[in-house]
């Protein structure tokens, strides 16, 4: 499952990608100047979270340990300089989720307190409602653009916080992490798989359902929820966020989902296009009882001191989801696009989209493909 190469977005993943495009050639590698390359961006005072180059060049080193890029050998995973580019990147990465979640006061460490204070985190989110828009208020190119954006993790459903398994003693939480996953990949069945479910959702839109096929409209924001994941996944000494990433994730799923399918109803979907989010609707209510208590309270009473981890993990999921989802609804609120585009130069003043970058939108949207 190798998706297609994307565009570079600055200075920082136009290196990469050009090095990564030499890496099964006899010709130099280009891959020492990296590390220094992406400090200095990094000095210049970014917005890590909102970088798109930085964003992009993360996501395009955590790809070369899941399905690889085209062209690239399958041992760039291990080349010492990608690793030394991706720490750089990670460090910094790492210290901006941590200075923007803020953690709550911590329970003991049990399973009932921890299910108990995830539970709370869950009913006290405020964020902005995606779901709640797609379910009332959405047009159907705002449903594609939800499909698309949500494209980027929904195609490997599972495959980040499978990382894990590995990772957790043996026992309850492993467990509990291994039935969550199951039922995300189907039960043994290919059909079944959530993410071959959500293609077919992505299809019966017109869309175009290959993985990773819509990277280049996805937006800073977009790119670090999913790079999160694969940074509490990849990394052993984060088992804790990874499990309480998992936990918050599903046990902030059943409802949503339960707008997004009433959204696709509102447009005359139903059936086979809508299955996806019913099939949610009933295995996340199930799934967080599993994840609060078993997954996330398991972990903590078999390592209580990765507790701060767990609960880390928990809250980035609804502080990136407040990011991103603000921004979505924004644009959408202003009659704009919510996918990225490298240039936005067309856009006049008041928010309002540019003739050049209407018409490119439209046209994605009216293809199904990335303009």
């Amino acid at each position: 499952m190798t998706m297609p190469m994307p565009q570079a977005r600055g200075p920082l993943s136009a290196a990469l990608l050009d090095a990564l495009g030499t890496l099964d050639t006899a010709s130099e590698d280009r891959t020492a100047d990296l590390p220094a390359l992406a400090e200095r961006r990094i000095e210049e005072g970014t917005d890590v979270l909102r970088d798109n180059d930085l964003q992009l060049s993360l996501y395009c080193l955590y790809e070369l340990y899941y399905g690889g890029l085209p062209g690239v050998p399958a041992d760039a995973e291990w080349h010492p300089e990608l690793i030394r580019l991706r720490r750089v990147l990670e460090t910094a990465f790492e210290t901006a989720l941590r200075a923007t979640v803020t953690l709550p006061d911590l329970p003991e460490p049990t399973a009932a307190a921890v299910s108990e204070l995830l539970f709370a985190l869950a009913a006290e989110d405020d964020g902005p409602s995606v779901s709640r828009f797609i379910g009332q208020k959405a047009t159907l190119d705002q449903l594609r653009e939800f499909l698309m954006l949500r494209s980027i993790y929904q195609l490997r459903e599972a495959d980040p916080h499978s990382w894990a398994i590995p990772r957790l003693p043996v026992g309850r939480a492993k467990a509990a992490l291994v039935e969550i996953q199951a039922d995300e990949y189907g039960g043994g069945r290919a059909d079944q798989m959530h993410s071959h479910l959500f293609a077919v959702t992505m299809e019966g839109l017109g869309l175009d359902s290959t993985y990773g096929g819509y990277l280049d409209r996805a937006p800073a924001l977009v790119l670090a929820a999913n790079n999160t994941m694969s940074l509490f996944g990849l990394n052993r000494r984060l088992r804790g966020a990874v499990a309480g990433h998992l936990a918050a994730f599903e046990m902030t799923s059943s409802i949503p989902n339960s707008f997004y399918a009433r959204g696709f109803r509102r447009h005359g979907f139903d059936g086979a296009v809508v299955h996806y989010f019913d099939e949610h609707v009933e295995a996340d209510a199930v799934h967080e009882q599993i994840a609060a208590r078993d997954l996330a309270g398991g972990l903590v009473e078999a390592e209580p001191e990765l507790l701060p981890d767990v609960v880390f993990g928990a809250c980035t999921v609804l502080a990136l989801d407040a990011l991103a989802g603000g921004e979505q609804l924004q644009a959408w609120k202003q009659g704009r696009s919510a996918l990225y585009r490298p240039d936005r130069s067309s856009d006049p003043a008041d928010g309002s989209p540019g003739t050049a970058a209407a018409a490119l939108d439209a046209a994605a949207l009216a293809e199904g493909v990335p303009a």
